[in-house]
């Protein structure tokens, strides 16, 4: 079969972004080693900004040295350069990556799509790049602007550092980094509603993704004109914040370690914070190496599911598990075809859905392994750090800090590999689609 040059082409920048995303990574190593970086210059500076320059890029937020003392306001400002353009280059490369997959469905097949989900083509590229950039620079402002008024007002900030504090966390809350200006994180403000709500809000937009943002903000679609994707992603995240709010109060409501000692609205405050902040975020709003083993696995059930597609948001994506969770059911209910919302899902779409789900556990499952073997920590712990680190996420039950570069290293492998290889192994699965001129005899193995 002659090869399709339109689709070698599509299929190159796939290959090229991980290299990409390690260059900055690379020069962001390289900034942050700078004596000028660091508090003190004397402290060591290779594995730290290497460490954390990996965290940044890939907006998650696990850190080996404390990013309030470590680093000078020069280090920090470094950090948050890699936030943002980890979380725009996120954005728009999931984005992209959509629109190539979409365009390599043929000319009938885009005029059918578009009809149907009235989405974007491949020509918008230059208005997509504008769209994701004003949507992020809206939201990051409009958040920076109500912390900023906070810190200033309410917490006797200068204000010039009220507004530091405030763009840096609201840039870290939209971007899902979950990187602090705080020893503690935010567990010192899990009882202030100014700070806290507007950061949750910021952190929700940034996981539901551009695709979900954009037809959100257009307004004018009614509820049953929202396709597939627009509903999987919405409900699903609806879903998840409830089941996550009920199970996060009833294991923490009465524990003296973290909730406990809260006034009522303190504790439904920090169970809102406890629900958002771990499925994409990785900010604290309680100590999670005091928090009870319940918890600590429905964390990592939401960590590893993550939030929507095309966003900044990790994990294998609600609509990965949805659609797996969908194809379940239809088996169970002896049907031969996946249907949501009345509309088929096709065979290639759960076959990407299972490899995806698939590698993330292979992926969590080796690092585990690993980080058992470097270190002497309790399978629960290392469990959620590699959880954590996979879904770019950033929680963790401190043990970061105390572990060996040989572990850093594990976990570093795990935020690129869960951040830059869930999308790029997606869209190769679907870039690179050819179908078979003739069909095998039929066998079936004994299943169970």
């Amino acid at each position: 079969m002659r090869n399709n040059p339109f689709r070698d082409a599509l299929q190159h920048p796939v290959r090229s972004v991980p290299l990409a995303f390690l260059a900055v990574i690379l020069l962001g190593a390289g900034l942050l080693a700078l004596p000028l970086s660091r508090t003190a210059p004397e402290q060591e500076a290779l594995l730290p900004a290497l460490f954390t320059s990996v965290s940044a890029v890939c907006v998650t937020g696990l850190v080996t040295v404390d990013t309030a003392t470590y680093w000078t306001p020069l280090g920090q400002g470094v950090i948050l350069g890699l936030i943002q353009v980890g979380g725009f280059g996120i954005m728009t490369l999931a984005t992209l990556l959509a629109l190539m997959v979409r365009k390599s469905i043929g000319l009938r097949g885009q005029l059918i799509a578009q009809s149907e989900t009235h989405t974007l083509n491949f020509g918008d590229v230059r208005s997509v790049l504008f769209r994701v950039a004003r949507i992020m620079a809206g939201f990051e402002a409009a958040t920076a602007a109500i912390l900023t008024a906070r810190f200033w007002f309410a917490y006797d900030d200068n204000p010039g550092t009220a507004l530091w504090h405030g763009t840096f966390h609201a840039i870290s809350a939209f971007n899902n980094a979950g990187f602090a200006l705080y020893s503690d994180s935010l567990i010192s403000y899990a009882g202030d509603p100014w700070i806290i709500i507007p950061i949750c809000v910021a952190v929700i937009a940034g996981g539901l993704g551009f695709p979900v943002l954009i037809a959100l903000l257009k307004g004018g679609v009614r509820l049953k004109d929202w396709t597939v994707h627009l509903r999987l992603t919405v409900y699903g995240t609806a879903m998840l914040l409830v089941a996550g709010f009920a199970l996060f109060g009833a294991f923490e409501w009465n524990r003296e370690q973290t909730l406990g000692p809260m006034p009522v609205s303190g504790k439904l405050l920090a169970t809102l914070a406890g629900t958002v902040f771990p499925r994409t975020a990785g900010f604290n709003s309680i100590d999670y190496a005091a928090a009870s083993p319940e918890t600590l696995l429905t964390t990592d059930i939401l960590m590893f599911i993550g939030g929507g597609s095309a966003g900044t948001a990790g994990g294998i994506k609600i609509t990965t598990f949805l659609v797996l969770g969908f194809a379940i059911w239809n088996e169970i209910r002896g049907r031969d075809q996946v249907t949501i919302a009345h509309r088929s899902i096709s065979s290639s779409v759960q076959r990407q859905a299972l490899s995806v789900a698939l590698l993330g556990v292979a992926s969590v499952t080796i690092g585990t392994l690993l980080l058992l073997i470097f270190t002497d920590h309790s399978l629960d712990k290392v469990l959620f750090e590699s959880i954590s680190a996979f879904a770019t996420v950033g929680v963790s039950t401190g043990i970061t800090y105390d572990l060996p570069p040989n572990a850093q290293w594990v976990l570093m492998a795990l935020m690129f590999t869960g951040r830059i290889g869930t999308i790029t192994v997606a869209s190769a699965l679907a870039l690179s689609t050819h179908p078979r001129l003739y069909r095998l005899p039929e066998e079936r193995p004994i299943i169970g």
